[in-house]
């Protein structure tokens, strides 16, 4: 236990601001010359209450929303538990049999588990493990 060293680098050393010329951040301690910004206190922020206050009366919103639609993802799994006899399958079908929301406006399937059925998948983003599993029980990707 005793011999147990932290990784080189990965402890560094505070730095001692204001300690002597011979340190290398003495005098100025680092904040260069004159100015509001190298005084103790200087650089103040918001000094008008009112738009403080109307500042804090925001919503937190945070992050966005992205513009761009994503595919929802749908498993051989559930295809397969779904659609039991040999069709065709569409974003409509999907919709329909509740795989995928009806705000959807595109899906994948992804390579999931297994598939027995010889589906016909027209209009749908796949995978390629996926669309290999539908083209060897019998089905076709378009």
């Amino acid at each position: 236990m005793h011999t147990i060293k932290p990784a080189k680098g990965s402890h560094t050393r505070k730095l001692r601001i204001g300690r002597g010329n011979s340190s290398g951040h003495g005098t100025t301690a680092g904040r260069g010359t004159k100015g509001q910004r190298a005084r103790a206190g200087g650089r103040n922020k918001l000094k008008l209450k009112g738009m403080k206050q109307m500042l804090l009366g925001f919503p937190k919103n945070r992050g966005f929303r992205s513009p761009y639609v994503k595919a929802e993802a749908v498993t051989l799994e559930r295809l397969a538990k779904t659609f039991v006899k040999p069709m065709t399958v569409d974003l409509k079908a999907l919709k329909k049999a509740g795989l995928v929301t009806k705000r959807a406006l595109s899906a994948k399937i992804v390579g999931k588990g297994e598939i027995g059925v010889a589906l016909k998948l027209k209009g749908l983003a796949t995978s390629k493990t996926s669309a290999q599993a539908i083209e060897k029980a019998g089905g076709k990707v378009n």
